[in-house]
C-alpha cells in the first residue's frame, strides 16, 4: 500500500535528505586512490551520528553490517565497505546512504570517479546523471509512475546504455522500502498515479552494454 505523508513528515524527510546530502559531499571529497572504503563508512557513521537524533538507515537493515553501501566498476549495489576494498586509479565508486531522523528515512547514491577514469566510464556517469533528471521532472501530478521509468529509460538508451531492470526505486518514509515500487523502464500513463505526499526514492542503475 502507498502510504501518503503529512506537511510534518515531509519536512522531517526533507531535513534527513539535507544531512544525507552534506554526507555524500564529504565522502565524495574524500574518494581518491589508496582510500578503503571502510574508511569511508566510519566517516559516514560518525557524521550521520553527530546530528541529534540521526542515525544511518542502512546499518542492520535486513542484516547489512555497514553505514553505506560502496559498488565498485561493474557492481552495481549493495557492496559492503571492508579495508582491502581499497580505491584505484581509474574506478568509479557508486555511495549510497541512508539517514533516519524521528522515525522517518531518506535515501540517496552518488557514484564518484575515482583519479582520472576513461572516457567511456565519464559518458556512463554522465547519461546516468541526466536519466536521473529526467525521472525528476516526470514526478509531476497527474503522472504515473512509469512516467519516470520511461523517462529514465529513454535518457539511458538513448544515450547508448542499458538501464538494470532487476533492481528498482521505491517508495520510503517510515520504512526504508515501501509502494510503489519505481523501475528505470515504462510506459507512460501506467503503475499508481503520482499524488500529493508521497515519496519516492528515483534510483538510475545504468550499466554499458546489454
Amino acid at each position: 500500500m502507498v502510504t501518503i505523508k503529512s506537511a510534518r513528515e515531509i519536512e522531517t524527510m526533507a531535513a534527513a535528505g539535507r544531512i544525507l546530502a552534506d554526507a555524500l559531499v564529504l565522502l565524495s571529497d574524500r574518494v581518491k586512490p589508496g582510500v578503503s572504503t571502510e574508511e569511508l563508512d566510519r566517516l559516514a557513521e560518525e557524521f550521520i551520528r553527530s546530528h541529534p537524533g540521526a542515525r544511518p538507515s542502512f546499518k542492520g537493515l535486513y542484516g547489512f553490517p555497514k553505514s553505506i553501501c560502496t559498488s565498485i566498476n561493474q557492481e552495481i549495489v549493495h557492496g559492503i565497505p571492508a579495508p582491502d576494498r581499497v580505491l584505484r586509479d581509474g574506478d568509479i565508486l557508486s555511495i549510497d546512504c541512508g539517514v533516519l531522523l524521528n522515525g522517518l528515512h531518506a535515501d540517496s547514491a552518488t557514484t564518484v570517479a575515482v583519479g582520472e577514469i576513461s572516457d567511456s566510464a565519464r559518458q556512463l556517469l554522465e547519461a546516468t546523471e541526466r536519466s536521473l533528471f529526467a525521472g525528476i521532472h516526470a514526478a509531476v501530478l497527474g503522472n504515473h509512475v512509469g512516467d519516470i521509468g520511461h523517462a529514465v529509460q529513454q535518457v539511458a538508451e538513448g544515450s547508448g546504455f542499458s538501464v538494470v531492470r532487476d533492481l528498482v526505486g521505491h517508495g520510503i518514509g517510515a520504512s526504508f522500502h515501501e509502494e510503489p515500487q519505481v523501475p528505470n523502464y515504462g510506459e507512460p500513463k501506467h503503475g499508481p498515479r503520482l499524488a500529493v505526499g508521497m515519496t519516492l526514492a528515483i534510483e538510475p542503475m545504468v550499466n554499458t552494454g546489454r
